[in-house]
């Protein structure tokens, strides 16, 4: 997990508003979407990999909007008003005068309105996830359907904190129960059912066409190629902005910082300095290790809160334990699952069935999925695509069954460990089909 910046607290009319500032350079005020939390965002590996590109160019200024996160609750959805008087509350806190204001989803709306209510405050805009209700000469609807966002609002009352958002926020990381698993913790800490219900409706019934042409600053609008997106109505929003850039770029994630993060990244950077710079990172050969234990919520129901924790906390000590004396290196823990890398195939099998073994007598069973392959490093994050398969062959495991790749399975030829034979199978989101083995005895 990434060294998580310092939150401070400041006074916007009657309500804290908790914030963080973090990397150098002119500023830029991220204007979070959807629900947030400060904290709870920097665990998730692809987040922090995100933010860290952002602050490698910009001062970076983020805060939970009132009601959500760390700032305090407040009854329904703030008036856009209320939520520009706390852009402002926040940039004085920080003691930026001018910045450039960047919002995604409701938070676009955010951005938008404070460029064009404090054009003398705001060096550029940057906005993703727009769209209009109407647009003179054009009477259809071009914002979402009202049933289906009525739809959705209802279900996350029903199901907040169940993870209910990630198949339609991040559909190409639905079967990926890291962050599965961390979503739903974000979802925990993030707002209440109600408050993230009455943002999602709020959102859905705004109407930004009067705002946009007032927005006087640069403007990049940004958008992925999301199939169920009405391109076309994007478009016609980005259009109403004078001498607006809109750029779209390929992707099925609603979420910036999934898919190719690096890519809306190096647009924003372009927009804004004039250039791209490579993000730092190194790149090595690495096997990657997923674990995560089998019928956790069911565990969990069972033994009631308190004793689920005390299992867990045991359960991390012997994991942690068992990566010690193998060389692993922790990346990242969300839940119930660990994600770590090896600089050897053999010693990653090898710690795998022995966190196996060692937390059987605790009566939990764990699955295990490696993969070798190259991956990037950028501070405390790593990624490519041998991340993905290494998650997606775990997904795939039995229980106490650890499964490997067929280049798992060749680096270790000679090595005494013995495997068997599982068959081809296709890995949602990662190309080809790959022959997977299970360990029998390392």
């Amino acid at each position: 997990m990434a060294e998580i910046p310092q939150t401070r607290f400041v006074r916007s009319g009657d309500v804290d508003l908790a914030y963080q500032v973090f990397g150098a350079g002119e500023d830029l005020v991220a204007v979070p979407g959807l629900p947030s939390h400060l904290e709870v965002m920097w665990e998730l590996p692809e987040y922090a990999a995100f933010l860290d590109r952002l602050a490698s160019f910009r001062r970076v200024i983020m805060f939970d909007k009132r009601g959500t996160g760390m700032s305090d609750p407040v009854p329904g959805v703030p008036a856009l008003e209320q939520q520009v008087d706390d852009i402002v509350a926040v940039m004085d806190a920080a003691g930026s005068a001018r910045a450039c204001v960047a919002g995604w989803a409701d938070g676009a709306f955010m951005a938008a309105m404070f460029a064009a209510t404090y054009p003398q405050r705001v060096s550029a805009v940057v906005l993703g996830g727009l769209w209009l209700k109407a647009l003179a000469g054009r009477p259809e609807t071009l914002a979402p359907d009202p049933v289906v966002a009525k739809e959705l609002s209802d279900k996350i009352e029903a199901g907040w904190r169940q993870g209910v958002l990630a198949e339609v926020l991040a559909p190409s990381y639905t079967d990926d129960e890291r962050f599965r698993s961390w979503w739903r913790r974000w979802e925990v800490y993030s707002a209440t059912p109600a408050a993230a219900a009455g943002l999602l409706r709020w959102a859905a019934a705004f109407d930004p066409a009067p705002i946009l042409p007032a927005i006087q600053a640069p403007t990049l609008v940004l958008e992925r190629a999301i199939s169920y997106h009405d391109h076309h109505s994007r478009r016609l929003a980005a259009a109403q902005i004078p001498g607006a850039r809109y750029v779209e770029l390929p992707g099925e994630d609603v979420l910036p910082y999934l898919g190719d993060a690096d890519a809306i990244v190096d647009e924003i950077e372009e927009f804004l300095t004039g250039a791209r710079g490579a993000a730092e990172s190194d790149r090595s050969l690495a096997t990657v290790l997923f674990t995560d234990i089998v019928g956790s919520t069911e565990a969990a129901g069972r033994l009631g809160d308190r004793r689920w924790r005390y299992l867990l906390e045991d359960h991390n000590a012997r994991v942690r334990r068992c990566l010690d004396r193998f060389r692993g290196v922790e990346v990242d823990t969300a839940g119930d699952g660990f994600f770590a890398t090896f600089d050897g195939p053999a010693r990653a099998i090898r710690c795998a069935c022995a966190i196996r073994d060692t937390v059987r007598d605790l009566g939990i069973e764990i699955r295990a999925g490696l993969h070798t392959g190259e991956v990037e490093r950028q501070g405390q994050a790593v990624r490519g695509m041998a991340v993905h398969v290494g998650a997606r062959v775990a997904a795939l495991a039995a229980a106490s069954e650890v499964l490997v790749t067929s280049t798992v399975q060749m680096l270790v030829l000679g090595s005494g460990i013995g495997f068997a034979d599982r068959g081809s199978h296709t890995l949602k989101g990662v190309p080809d089909r790959w022959h997977l083995f299970a360990v029998e005895h390392a």
